[in-house]
C-alpha cells in the first residue's frame, strides 16, 4: 500500500498539523538538512476572492521584521503558480493554552517564567512599531525547552496603519482578551491595548479561568469596561498589585513595559533575551511571490512513497523527541488534536468510526484512510469541524489522529471523550483525563 507525497522545492510535506479558514499548516522536513519546519499554506485564488491578499502581505511582513527567541520563527516564503508556503519554525509542544486546560493553573513561579518571555517578545515586537492586536494563550507556543513563542500575526498592525491622530481604529482581537479602549471604539494605541491582553494572560495562567468571562458579549464588555474581577484566594498580594496595573480601564494610567520590567513580582529569577538582531531586513520577495512572474515560482512535486508513518512524521509527534510518549502522555491530553493507537485493521477502524460519528451529530466525508466530520448543530463557535487521518506504524499498529478542524476547542474536548467511549473496543490504549478552563 502506498500513498503520494508532495514535495515543494527542498521541503518534504508531512501530515496536517493545523488548518484554519483559508489556510493548512503542514509538518514538513527540509531534505538537504534534515530539519522539521511547519509550512502554512494558502490557496492564491481564495486569498484573492476573499481579499485577504494584504493581510497576508502584512503578515509576512510582520514575520520578518521580528527576529526573536520568543516568536516563532519565518524561514523563507515561496510560491507555486496556485498556492503561497510561508516556512516558519516547527515549535514542538503545541500551544500554551493547552498546558492550562490538561495542567489547570500554574504555580506562580511557572507562570512569572512565561509572562516574563511574553513581556520580552511583546516589548521586541513594539520597538520594531509592531502590535500584535491578538495575543492569548491559544497564541502562545511552546518549544522543546519550555520556551515560550509568540505567534499568529494575522491581526497584527504596522506602522503606516496608524492614522493622522496617532492611533489605530481597526477594532479586532479575541473578545475576553480585547482592551476597553478598543471597545469603546474612539480609536486606541496598540502596544498598550497589547499590554492589557498581557495581564489577562497573566491571570488565566496563575488562575486557570478568565478574569472576565460572560456568555452575552454585551455582559462582557461591561464588566472588562469597569475591570469588574475578582482574585482568587492564592494570588500574592504582589502579583495582584502588578496585575490591576496592567488591567487599568484607562489606558493613560496603564502601567508601561519599562514600568514591568522594573516590578519586584516581574524581576525575579528575570533572564533578559540574547539575540542578535538583523539590521536589514527585506521586504521585496513578499511582492515577488505574489506576482505573476515565474521565475521565483516554486514547482510541487508528486513522489509515491508507502503509507506506513515514517521516521520524521514519527518524531513531529512525540514530546522532547522521546517515543515513549508518542503512546503514553499523548494518550490522556486531548487538545485541538489528539490521538490512539489500535491492533484492528484500518477499514474496520474507519468504519467504526464512521459509525459512531452520526449519533453525535455529525456528517462523514470519507477519503482514503483520511474521514471529515462536519457538526450539524451550531456551537459557540460556529459548527464543529473535526479531521480524522488513520497512519500505519508497522503492519500490525495503526495511529488515528483526530484533529479540531474547526469550531470551539472544548467542544472538541468534549467530542472526543464521547467518541473514545464509543471507540472503546478498538482502542489499544487511551486514558481520557481532561481539565477545562472554565
Amino acid at each position: 500500500m502506498s500513498t503520494q507525497r508532495t514535495r515543494v522545492g527542498k521541503y518534504e510535506l508531512g501530515r496536517t498539523v493545523g488548518e484554519g479558514n483559508f489556510s493548512k499548516v503542514k509538518f514538513a522536513r527540509n531534505v538537504e538538512s534534515g530539519e522539521s519546519v511547519a509550512i502554512k499554506i494558502m490557496d492564491k485564488d481564495t486569498l484573492l476572492k476573499h481579499k485577504m491578499v494584504k493581510q497576508i502581505k502584512r503578515e509576512i511582513s510582520t514575520m520578518k521584521l521580528i527576529k526573536h527567541p520568543n516568536v516563532v520563527l519565518l524561514h523563507e516564503v515561496m510560491a507555486s503558480k496556485k498556492r503561497i508556503y510561508i516556512v516558519l519554525e516547527f515549535v514542538m509542544e503545541g500551544e500554551l493554552f493547552d498546558k492550562i486546560v490538561h495542567q489547570g493553573r500554574l504555580r506562580e513561579d511557572e507562570a512569572r517564567k512565561y509572562f516574563q518571555q511574553l513581556i520580552n517578545a511583546v516589548d521586541y515586537c513594539h520597538s520594531r512599531g509592531v502590535s500584535h492586536r491578538d495575543l492569548k494563550p491559544e497564541n502562545l507556543l511552546l518549544d522543546s525547552y519550555g520556551n515560550l513563542k509568540v505567534s499568529d500575526f494575522g491581526l497584527s498592525a504596522l506602522p503606516q496603519q496608524v492614522r493622522e491622530d496617532g492611533l489605530l481604529h481597526t477594532t479586532c482581537g479575541t473578545p475576553n482578551y480585547v482592551a476597553p479602549e478598543i471597545i469603546n471604539d474612539k480609536g486606541y494605541d496598540g502596544a498598550t491595548a497589547d499590554l492589557w491582553s498581557c495581564g489577562v494572560i497573566l491571570f488565566v495562567l496563575m488562575a486557570g479561568y478568565l478574569p472576565f468571562d460572560e456568555p452575552n458579549v454585551m455582559a462582557l464588555y461591561k464588566k472588562i469596561c469597569k475591570a469588574d474581577f475578582r482574585y482568587p484566594l492564592w494570588f500574592s498580594s504582589s502579583a495582584k498589585k502588578l496585575i490591576s496595573r496592567i488591567l487599568d480601564p484607562n489606558p493613560k494610567m496603564r502601567i508601561t513595559v519599562s514600568e514591568i520590567l522594573k516590578n519586584e513580582w516581574f524581576k525575579k529569577g528575570y533572564k533578559p533575551p540574547k539575540f542578535q538582531e538583523d539590521e536589514d531586513v527585506g521586504l521585496d520577495d513578499i511582492d515577488v511571490v505574489f506576482g505573476d512572474s515565474e521565475e521565483h515560482l516554486v514547482t510541487e512535486i508528486k513522489e509515491t512513497k508507502p503509507v506506513i508513518m515514517n521516521a520524521f512524521e514519527l518524531i513531529s509527534m512525540s514530546q522532547s523527541l522521546n517515543l515513549g510518549n508518542l503512546f503514553e502522555q499523548h494518550m490522556g491530553l486531548v487538545k485541538r488534536e489528539t490521538r490512539f493507537t489500535s491492533k484492528h485493521p484500518a477499514k474496520e477502524i474507519i468504519s467504526k468510526i464512521e459509525e459512531a460519528s452520526g449519533p453525535l451529530g455529525f456528517k462523514v466525508k470519507k477519503q482514503n484512510n483520511k474521514l471529515k466530520l462536519q457538526g450539524v448543530n451550531t456551537g459557540r463557535k460556529g459548527s464543529l469541524s473535526i479531521a480524522t487521518e488513520l497512519f500505519e506504524v508497522v503492519p500490525s499498529l495503526c495511529m488515528v489522529e483526530v484533529r479540531k478542524a474547526g469550531g470551539d476547542t472544548l467542544e472538541f474536548h468534549e467530542f472526543y471523550k464521547k467518541l473514545s467511549s464509543a471507540l472503546k473496543d478498538i482502542v489499544w490504549k487511551s486514558k481520557v483525563n481532561i481539565r477545562e478552563i472554565t
